[in-house]
């Protein structure tokens, strides 16, 4: 097949999305197929990547507040599309791009969109529940009309579509470089010389995030005698303000690691991950840490909690005084116990399954 890839906030710092569009590109033409991925850009380029994928930037504006990240104009994106003439194109967009599925249809392509995020969680940070629900689901209901196949990652993504009867949605779930993020990158002398709890979150500083629910969790747990360290990892719009609410404790702030191995190595010192986001459609940084062996406290309203288990982590409702006792509640776990529970959780989430599995929608077979 000749597959085109689309997406949107997609750059240098992007985190779980850009993961994932990678993985997946570079999954397709270890199959025998064709791949170009469209995204934005500060100017035109075409790349040849590592992976055999062609990759395409198109030039669009930056979003204020974001961090760098872009949207590409649709028309653009449309016009570099046609000329590579492909027999499914798969959008990993639900805002701007959405529109690609009509256009694929005029033209007899195939169309596939990756839903990354839930609707009615995004819009509920802005409005009412009571609100938001009906507009992600008009949307929605518009979205699965558009495209001949929706994917979502995880039964949490899943829940919105089934709710208003979508028929032609798909479960595909992500997964995660077993390679690269792997025990060994775990530096056994190092830690073991240090007394203190370490705990990381990885991830972007954005509202959605709740990155101050970790370090609100740091406090609680000091406070109930437990000495423990977080290191933060990531950067965004919010970090002045974190920077200011951690005032005091033991936090400190790496900005974007560049090095995916640096990643690996900081999850994996780590005695804990922590994903607070609440509306978490899969969590590619938890996933990442479960790989290195190392347990994740989630919130219970977000995907993560149906791929964390007791024995690899915990599941915690959103307020920090129960994020900082699930914190607790694992550390008493026996450590090698708790690392082996995570790297064979883990182990159920390789990206060749994902590829597998998308390839099936994109071929329009039954995945």
């Amino acid at each position: 097949m000749r597959i085109v890839q689309l997406a949107n906030f997609y750059g240098p710092r992007s985190g779980g999305l850009r993961t994932a569009v990678d993985q997946l590109g570079a999954g397709y033409v270890a199959g025998g197929h064709e791949v170009t991925l469209i995204v934005p850009g500060a100017q035109w380029r075409e790349e040849l990547l590592p992976s055999g994928v062609v990759r395409i930037e198109v030039p669009a504006p930056q979003i204020p507040c974001t961090g760098g990240y872009r949207v590409a104009d649709p028309r653009r994106v449309s016009s570099v599309a046609s000329g590579l003439r492909p027999d499914v194109i798969e959008v990993s967009d639900r805002l701007t791009l959405r529109g690609m599925g009509r256009w694929a249809a005029r033209r007899d392509i195939r169309s596939v969109m990756i839903s990354h995020e839930r609707l009615d969680r995004l819009f509920a940070q802005t409005m009412p529940m009571r609100c938001a629900r009906p507009v992600a689901d008009l949307a929605n209901r518009r979205t699965a009309e558009q495209y001949d196949a929706v994917v979502c990652t995880t039964q949490f993504a899943q829940q919105e579509f089934e709710r208003i009867g979508v028929r032609n949605v798909h479960r595909v779930p992500l997964g995660v470089d077993l390679d690269l993020f792997h025990p060994r990158r775990r530096h056994v002398e190092e830690r073991s010389a240090v007394a203190e709890r370490l705990l990381v979150h990885c991830g972007r500083l954005s509202v959605e995030k709740h990155v101050e629910r970790s370090i609100d969790s740091l406090a609680a747990l000091r406070n109930s005698g437990i000495s423990a360290r977080l290191i933060i990892a990531g950067d965004g719009p919010r970090r002045a303000g974190l920077q200011r609410r951690a005032r005091g404790l033991p936090v400190d702030f790496l900005g974007f690691v560049s090095g995916r191995s640096t990643v690996a190595e900081l999850l994996a010192s780590a005695d804990i991950a922590l994903a607070p986001g609440p509306h978490e459609t899969f969590g590619l940084a938890a996933l990442e840490s479960l790989a290195v062996g190392t347990p994740v406290v989630v919130s219970e309203t977000s995907a993560l909690a149906q791929i964390v288990t007791p024995h690899c982590g915990g599941s915690s409702k959103n307020t920090a005084d129960g994020f900082a006792a699930e914190i607790a509640r694992v550390l008493e776990l026996p450590a090698d116990g708790r690392r082996i529970a995570a790297r064979l959780r883990a182990e159920q989430f390789g990206w060749p399954a994902s590829v597998s599995g998308m390839l099936s929608v994109l071929g329009g077979r039954a995945a």
